[in-house]
């Protein structure tokens, strides 16, 4: 009898016990994802799990009394009751140097085993920040200058002085952009921000897995997946120099199916400076099929809808008498881009991944461009009419039809691994221009124009790119990983003009052939303790550029760009993991490099450089000695010069080259009471150091400091904010330049103060 009491308490026992299956699903706070590959384990049982590509886990437990821990890569650890875990968000973790990135070999892996600088910008970051343009997010991270030309148009500064040219790979989600052969400084107005997660930045030549133009980095917009339960939201701003902006996105999964649309529009009317109006319509919509617990099928398309005012430069007098008129009054740029892709991802096991893309672009850049208007007389000669003027109206337009293929493999052996891909593009580009003539009033304000019959270019280019690349990691002592990389790029272009031997654009039909083996040699040391060191060598290939080559050309002649790059940096956390810093030094050499010259008209044409070297150092440090308080300081000390270099008779070797600010520096200091849960406040500071204006270096601009000020507040499913941008209203220019003509200054904007009001909805 005894014995039978006995056994009905132990039944009565393990019957209490008995775990059964609780299943949830692991996101991303901020955006509402799904995460793949969390680490679940059950800390009273010890039993552990992985989720799924869709973020859904299953794993053994007693819902009332067992606690499951949450790990991933790049967030802060999160400990719930079972009971509690159907839907787990996850906070990105703001100090982690074992976070996430995939630009560095097109695939997820931690930070700390990449041999490159690289900086990623978090969906937080971007969602404290509130930018309404990219560069002010951008310039955040170290060695980076993105700098603002209105209307959301561009350029860049990243290892090299401020340019124009083809020295930086735009990419999103891994694909550039804009096909190879046709870049544009501007390409970054055909980002839909409002669809974007997070931003990463490679800094050096990167054309070892990304190809061409990956010279002086490449910046990878990462887009936002479906979230894995229903969210939406939107959201209105706007500022007291004219930009008004709505933004809005909804996104849900339907069992085996997500969707998420998202898109903005932005409108600008009576800015600071005369004849600046435009207007943006940036829409996206993804869908991702998964096919089963292994494979998924995604699909992506991208529409931009853009149209500005060219308002041009301004000279000295009107820059620094802060007289914001514009001798422009109809010069314009109008873009259309569609970009649509369609990918297969799969999952053999848990080694081996296998990705096949396909995608298509159709972009159009209708342009009556303000940097095309060249003056008659000229002053230095003096010889024309004053009243007469010069320009074009031209049509840029190309489609794109490409593959990549990528596998990831994984071994024991070693713990390596080995990543193979090849690709094809084939782009037809089309370009058309006439001439137009125009007059300029004795005000000096080019006033009307007339169309002419005349054509300066009417040419067609059939242009295939085909690449093969691999990539090969091994770690033969522990927490040493050496890593190679090596990528064949051969460049066709098929060129066709439709004008005879006389036209401005004058190149007979025929063929151009580029070609280059890139190589990178990469070794990264793991120290243990958040401390680790990484060193390379990469080298970056660019062939001419499709209009730098034949329009206005009689015979093609520039030649290829070549930079070779060799760079040690490393990340070191301290003060009890509460503060991170790295740091990168680096130098690259560049041969053949492509810069603007200026001509006897005014006008500008592409000129091969000899040799140019750039060397410097990049830095960021982060500090949070408590929870409410962050500090974040960002630079880079650089000197760019001409090695051999020579222009109309003047040698310019050993000169500084212009736009080259030796120092660059952003700042930040964030409070996050914690006596007021959802308030945020942060100063940031931006200082760019003084650089010569012209080759010569006879003339100068001497930088500037600025503040920006930001305030926000989120309640529940609200969100307000007001940003002061430029605090103490200094008059600075974002950049300027020197010529035959004078001076001319990208004036940026004086203070001014932009708030917003957004809702945001999600499952809880």
């Amino acid at each position: 009898m005894r014995i039978i009491f006995l056994l009905a308490l132990l039944l009565v026992a393990i019957t209490g016990y008995t775990q059964s299956p609780v299943q949830g699903t692991i996101t991303d706070e901020q955006t509402g994802e799904a995460l793949p590959f969390a680490y679940i384990t059950n800390l009273t049982s010890q039993k552990a799990t992985v989720t799924d590509i869709q973020g859904r886990f299953t794993i053994e437990a007693q819902p009332e009394t067992d606690t499951l821990q949450v790990k991933n890569m790049g967030y802060i650890t999160q400990t719930v009751l079972a009971k509690d875990a159907q839907i787990v968000r996850l906070q990105t973790s703001v100090l982690s140097l074992n976070e996430v990135v995939v630009s560095a070999n097109r695939e997820q892996e931690k930070r700390t085993e990449a041999p490159v600088a690289i900086s990623s910008i978090s969906a937080k970051t971007l969602g404290d920040n509130k930018p309404t343009t990219i560069d002010q997010v951008l310039n955040q991270t170290p060695g980076v200058y993105m700098v603002d030309l209105g209307n959301e148009q561009h350029t860049m500064s990243i290892r090299r002085p401020i340019d124009y040219g083809a020295s930086y790979l735009y990419l999103e989600d891994g694909l550039p952009i804009r096909t190879s052969g046709v870049f544009n400084h501007n390409a970054l107005l055909e980002i839909n921000m409002a669809n974007v997660r997070n931003i990463e930045i490679i800094r050096g030549p990167a054309s070892s897995i990304y190809g061409s133009e990956a010279i002086g980095g490449a910046v990878n917009f990462i887009t936002q997946k479906p979230s894995s339960h229903p969210t939406a939201g939107i959201s209105i701003q706007g500022n007291d120099i004219g930009y008004k902006r709505t933004d809005f996105y909804a996104s849900n999964t339907f069992d085996k199916v997500g969707i998420r649309v998202a898109g903005y529009y932005a409108n600008q009317q009576d800015g600071t400076l005369a004849y600046s109006d435009f207007d943006k319509l940036a829409l996206s919509l993804t869908a991702n099929y998964y096919i089963s617990q292994n494979t998924e099928l995604v699909w992506s398309t991208a529409f931009i809808d853009y149209y500005s005012d060219m308002s041009g430069s301004l000279d000295s007098a009107d820059f620094y008498s802060k007289t914001y008129g514009s001798n422009q009054t109809f010069t314009n740029r109008q873009v259309d881009a569609l970009r649509t892709k369609l990918a297969l991802n799969h999952y053999w096991n848990d080694v081996a991944k296998t990705t096949v893309t396909g995608y298509f672009r159709n972009n159009s850049v209708k342009q009556n461009p303000s940097y095309r208007v060249t003056d008659d007389f000229k002053p230095w000669i003096p010889s024309g009419n004053p009243n007469l003027a010069h320009g074009e109206l031209n049509d840029n337009s190309f489609e794109s039809y490409g593959i990549i293929v990528q596998h990831k493999q994984e071994f024991l052996w070693m713990n390596s691994s080995l990543i193979s891909g090849a690709s094809a593009d084939y782009s037809p580009n089309t370009y058309k221009a006439n001439y137009i003539e125009i007059f300029k009033n004795e005000e000096g304000i080019y006033e009307s124009f007339t169309e002419t019959d005349s054509v300066l270019a009417d040419y067609k280019i059939d242009l295939v790119n085909t690449a093969a690349y691999l990539q090969g990691k091994i770690e033969p002592v522990r927490d040493l990983s050496l890593i190679a990389a090596l990528r064949f790029d051969q460049f066709n272009y098929h060129f066709e003009n439709a004008l005879d031997s006389n036209a401005y654009t004058a190149v007979l039909d025929g063929r151009n052939s580029f070609s280059r083996v890139t190589p990178k040699i990469g070794v990264t040391y793991d120290l243990k303790n958040n401390r680790g060191l990484y060193a390379n060598y990469s080298q970056g290939f660019v062939p001419p550029q499709v209009g730098e080559l034949y329009r206005g050309n009689k015979i093609p002649t520039l030649k290829p760009v070549y930079y070779s790059s060799y760079e040690v940096g490393g990340w070191m956390a301290f003060a009890n993991e509460k503060a991170r810093v790295e740091a990168t030094l680096y130098r690259m050499d560049g041969r053949n490099e492509i810069i603007s010259v200026l001509q006897n008209d005014g006008s500008t044409i592409r000129q091969n450089a000899g040799k140019t070297t750039h060397q410097g150092i990049e830095y960021n440090l982060q500090f949070q000695p408590v929870d409410e308080l962050m500090f974040r300081v960002s630079g880079t000390n650089a000197l760019h010069k001409f090695l051999d270099y020579e222009e109309s008779g003047t040698d310019y070797a050993d000169k500084r080259m212009p736009q080259a600010p030796e120092w660059i520096a952003n700042a930040q200091v964030t409070y996050k009471p914690q006596y007021l849960k959802g308030l945020r406040a942060s100063v940031e500071w931006q200082h760019i150091d003084g650089y010569y204006m012209d080759a010569g270096n006879t003339r100068s601009y001497e930088g500037y400091n600025i503040f920006n000020v930001r305030l926000g507040y989120e309640w529940k499913a609200f969100e307000i904010w007001g940003n002061m941008l430029n605090a103490t209203d200094k008059l600075y220019a974002t950049v300027a330049r020197a010529n035959k003509w004078g001076q001319t200054y990208s004036t940026g904007n004086p203070r001014n103060f932009n708030v917003g009001l957004a809702y945001r909805f999600f499952k809880r």
